[in-house]
């Protein structure tokens, strides 16, 4: 199941983490958040499943990315 876990944190930063998303496929989830959100990635971590190839498996991927609302 593909997710998106997000965080707000109290100084309005959010953090984003992809699950059940491997391959860079998960950086379209991150834009798309990106767009709604009307902001902009400040920093992406990737962990293994990042550099693996993009499945529909049951692999899980995870992708921790700090986006900040620029008004």
């Amino acid at each position: 199941m593909k997710q998106i876990r997000i965080k707000i944190n109290q100084n309005g930063t959010i953090e984003a983490e992809t699950i059940g998303i491997t391959g860079k496929k998960c950086e379209d989830y991150i834009s798309m958040l990106e767009g709604l959100l009307e902001a902009r990635t400040q920093s992406s971590k990737y962990t293994d499943d990042y550099y693996l190839p993009e499945t529909t498996g049951t692999a899980t991927a995870y992708s921790k990315g700090r986006i900040e609302n620029h008004e």
